[in-house]
């Protein structure tokens, strides 16, 4: 039985998403495969979107970046996490690669735990790579100026280098210092519109334009209570922020991916899995402009070729300021949605190599 071992970065939801949909196309060509995922991301995500069993170890081999909130990065506390994360990297690379060894894994799946690739090696594993952009580079963009901070990039790039494949997902960040970089298609799952239940399940005016708030997986609470009254709009929203007039989504009870496909427009800030999927599902994206993070120029040229979109201010969204977006972002011509073909090609550039 072949045994893959999935490393999943724990920042926020995107990495999970683009790992377990390149598994879900794996496992349709290879049903006799083993999945050890090695996250912290929550067991009950991690099974409601993978198809199949799993065994979690719930180990976080990377952590990004340090966030004061779901778009502001904490570079200091960043800069002195990698500090210490690379103080003694040889021995960390050994102790990890000790791990995977008692894994008996054939091959190991990184998004994008650079740690898990470096001991891949010192192991005698072979690994691949996967995600639209690397800590490397991400690392550097905030910590350049930090105290080794070229001998700690040097180390996260050779790390990511010595995969097999870094296997692109469309939009992606260009990676121009790793030559062993293969492009692949977006990464998303298409849902199905239930919006005819949804109308049903809450008692909502079927001619109303349906809105999803999704941030992501970090948290960012909104002061709804303080949003003035938006006619027309129905809002559904994570069950934590409810309030009267917004909706859990989670109450319907359906797949979040369906919940989706059934709505108008979702608001959200920029990030993979929610850009892609908006866009592959044909929905309007209203996103939150965040010009310090450096994926985000990739994502949002993406986007705005491939759906209706538009940025918003943190204070629009904050205030609530957003109806004329809204109506902009809806009254903008609906082009054919992009195919989301990256976790078949993937598949079949993994399958060779058990």
């Amino acid at each position: 039985m072949p045994h893959l071992l999935v490393a999943i970065s724990s920042h926020g939801f995107g990495h999970a998403m683009q790992a377990i949909l390149v598994l879900n196309a794996l496992r349709k060509r290879l049903p006799t495969l083993y999945v050890t995922l090695r996250t912290q991301v929550s067991a009950d995500f991690l099974a409601s979107r993978l198809h199949g069993d799993f065994k979690l170890l719930p180990h976080a081999s990377d952590f990004g970046m340090q966030m004061h909130s779901a778009v502001d990065v904490d570079v200091a506390a960043s800069a002195a996490a990698y500090s210490k994360f690379h103080a003694d990297w040889s021995k960390k690379v050994a102790v990890e690669a000790k791990a995977l060894v008692a894994t008996q894994a054939d091959l190991i799946l990184a998004d994008i735990p650079y740690l898990t690739l470096a001991a891949a090696k010192r192991a005698g594993i072979p690994a691949v790579a996967l995600c639209s952009l690397n800590w490397a580079d991400i690392y550097w963009h905030y910590c350049a100026r930090a105290p080794k901070a070229r001998q700690i990039h040097e180390q996260m790039q050779a790390a990511y280098q010595s995969a097999r494949y870094f296997l692109q997902a469309e939009p992606f960040m260009p990676m121009k210092d790793l030559n062993n970089t293969r492009p692949i298609g977006p990464l998303a799952t298409i849902g199905i519109n239930r919006r005819i239940s949804i109308n049903q399940q809450l008692q909502l005016n079927p001619e109303q334009s349906l809105v999803l708030i999704a941030l992501g997986g970090i948290e960012m609470p909104l002061p709804l209570q303080d949003w003035p009254k938006m006619p027309g709009i129905s809002w559904l929203v994570p069950a934590a922020w409810q309030r009267p007039g917004f909706y859990s989504w989670e109450s319907l009870n359906l797949p979040f991916i369906d919940v989706l496909r059934s709505c108008d427009v979702v608001m959200t800030k920029p990030g993979y899995g929610t850009f892609t999927e908006a866009a592959c599902n044909g929905v309007a994206v209203l996103y939150l402009e965040r010009e310090d993070w450096p994926e985000t120029f990739y994502l949002e040229t993406w986007l705005k070729k491939q759906a209706r979109a538009l940025s918003i201010s943190r204070s629009q969204l904050e205030q609530g300021r957003i109806m004329e977006s809204l109506k902009q972002v809806l009254a903008a011509p609906k082009p054919k949605p992009p195919s989301a073909t990256g976790a078949v090609q993937a598949a079949e550039l993994l399958l060779p190599l058990f």
